[in-house]
């Protein structure tokens, strides 16, 4: 059997890599490395090739398919990557400034607080 054969692939372990290579290719992943990477989680997945029959091999997992997918919502993080690298960087070192700002009043209030405890001691 020549390398790369589908041959020992079940019919559901086919359909399954064709979905998942349809949506790499969604994302933007060209077609060969979105087709590679669909057999790897295919075989991730089932432990490889398995035809039908009882004990055959390791059980399968979703694990793979479930990373990534639903999180950050239903757009996925498409809004952010449409927008240029100098807004991403700009809303980035905004964001860093607020942390900042939430942390020196934080430890602020936390000295205020204790110089008041002292007073009353």
């Amino acid at each position: 059997m020549p390398r790369g054969d589908k041959s020992s692939y079940s019919n559901k372990q086919k359909r399954k890599a064709e979905h998942i290579e349809e949506g790499y290719e969604h994302r933007g992943v060209r077609k060969k490395e979105a087709e590679r990477r669909a057999w790897a989680t295919v075989n991730k997945e089932s432990g490889g090739g398995k035809k039908s029959g009882s004990g055959r091999g390791k059980k399968t997992t979703k694990v793979s398919s479930k990373r990534g997918g639903r999180i950050g919502g239903p757009r996925g993080g498409k809004a952010a990557a449409a927008r240029p690298a100098a807004a991403r960087s700009r809303s980035a070192k905004k964001a860093a400034a607020t942390r900042k700002r939430a942390a020196t009043k934080r430890s602020t209030a936390a000295k205020k607080g204790a110089k008041k405890r002292a007073r009353k001691r």
